[in-house]
């Protein structure tokens, strides 16, 4: 299985210039290099304002072959990995935050699993959530309270971990459903689109497809492109949507 595993790193970012600074893409450029089973990383750009895009294409695009920038309008997160799905190229693909909140190397967990009976597998943050602020802790519990409430997310404890590996041929036939977010979303700022996730996760529980949570190492790694208030009424509202659009039997 893994002699035929192809796999599509997609990157989303959004002025990302203190992660650069960071080295982020120098660890994905040097764990991936090397290793044959990664045949593209995608950097997914949702419309950076900053000098995201012009750092990737004097630097990293230059010394890492295997990196591709892809250029969109912004659209939030969602669409940023939406779109990367659409034009990758392996018959798996693998996303992860720009931050590195999970170090790379965990993805040796997730692949273990695409050599059993799975299409999608999810990296899963230890309860504890370490390092993030207690604020974090409580929008964390909060949210997954209201998901239990409103969606039947059978089994899965943790859908928002931003490490996940999933078939491609799965991916597609999951975005054909979508509804929440089935076309481009307008919006300002940063939009970290937490309802993708769940709106992705829902279908792919409703189509069949096998899923496995794998407990990764995580780590609260602050960034601006997360904010407290406009997140959460953004996860709520996309939540709320979710539950109308089944209601209706518009996922059928």
């Amino acid at each position: 299985m893994e002699n035929n595993l192809k796999i599509s790193l997609i990157v989303p970012c959004y002025n990302e210039e203190l992660n650069l600074q960071k080295g982020t893409l120098d660890k994905i450029g040097n764990f991936t290099k090397d290793d044959q089973r990664f045949i593209e990383i995608i950097i997914s750009d949702d419309g950076s304002t900053d000098k995201t895009k012009k750092i990737i294409e004097e630097k990293y695009l230059k010394i890492f072959p295997k990196f591709k920038l892809l250029k969109n309008h912004h659209q939030g997160k969602a669409g940023a990995i939406i779109s990367a799905i659409k034009k990758a190229k392996g018959n798996w693909v693998f996303f992860t935050d720009f931050d590195l909140a999970t170090p790379i190397e965990e993805v040796e967990k997730l692949i273990y699993f695409s050599k059993k009976d799975f299409s999608i597998i999810i990296g899963s943050r230890k309860t504890h959530r370490e390092g993030a602020p207690v604020i974090r802790k409580i929008m964390a519990l909060g949210f997954i309270f209201l998901r239990n409430l409103l969606l039947d997310l059978r089994g899965i404890k943790d859908t928002q971990c931003g490490f996940k590996i999933f078939k491609k041929s799965t991916a597609l036939k999951i975005i054909k459903k979508l509804k929440v977010f089935s076309q481009r979303k307008k919006v300002k700022n940063s939009s970290v689109s937490a309802g993708f996730d769940l709106e992705f996760l829902f279908l792919a529980q409703k189509l069949g497809f096998n899923i496995k949570e794998v407990p990764v190492s995580w780590k609260h790694v602050e960034t601006k492109n997360v904010s407290f208030l406009k997140d959460v009424t953004e996860t709520v509202k996309d939540i709320i949507k979710i539950k109308y659009f089944q209601i209706k039997g518009f996922y059928s």
